[in-house]
Parts: C-alpha cells; sequence; structure tokens
C-alpha cells in the first residue's frame, strides 16, 4: 500500500468514526426528544426547541441535556438546574406539568 492509499485509508477511518459518533448522538437526542414528548404532552418539534432552549440557557451541550434527560428517566435524579429549565420551556410550550411534581 502506498501513502496516499495508507492516507486515504486513515482519512476514511476517520469519517467512519465520525459518523459513528452522529449516529449515536442522534439517537440519544432522539430519545430525549420522546421523553420530553411524553412528559411535557408537546409535539416533536417543540421538544426540540426545549431541548435546545435548556442547552442555550445553562451552556451545557445538547447531546450532554439529552443524555441528563435520559438518566432522569432511568433515575428519577436531574440536576435542578436542568429540572428548572426543562420546566420553564416546557411552560412555554405546552399544558405541561410534569409527572410527579407538585401541582402549583
Amino acid at each position: 500500500m502506498s501513502e496516499s492509499e495508507a492516507d486515504a485509508v486513515l482519512h476514511l477511518q476517520e469519517e467512519i468514526d465520525q459518523l459513528k459518533e452522529a449516529v449515536a448522538s442522534h439517537a440519544v437526542v432522539d430519545q430525549a426528544i420522546g421523553m420530553v414528548v411524553a412528559l411535557g404532552r408537546v409535539t416533536p418539534d417543540q421538544g426540540w426547541e426545549v431541548l435546545k432552549e435548556i442547552s442555550q440557557h445553562t451552556n451545557i451541550k445538547l447531546r450532554s441535556v439529552a443524555e441528563l434527560i435520559l438518566v432522569w428517566g432511568r433515575t428519577g435524579d436531574m440536576p435542578a438546574e436542568i429540572r428548572a429549565e426543562l420546566e420553564d420551556a416546557l411552560d412555554r410550550y405546552g399544558p405541561t406539568q410534569i409527572p410527579g411534581a407538585p401541582s402549583g
């Protein structure tokens, strides 16, 4: 294998790794949108907006916000800052009450 062929193989492997990461990240975000849709009674587009707003208001990457929401779904634990932003965002988008939260 020539040096240029080896470089091409290396470049393609890097591209494959990036694509695998993108697919994994997309799945995490989609799952979190699904949770927001189900729990917040909003549309999928609104669920996406909710995640974006939480990310922007907390300065936490969107994928990390999505991961925190998935952890919350499994454990019931969510950082207070994320919970407050989630509740605020859902208040803007729909007839929301997070299940299990006290009525206000």
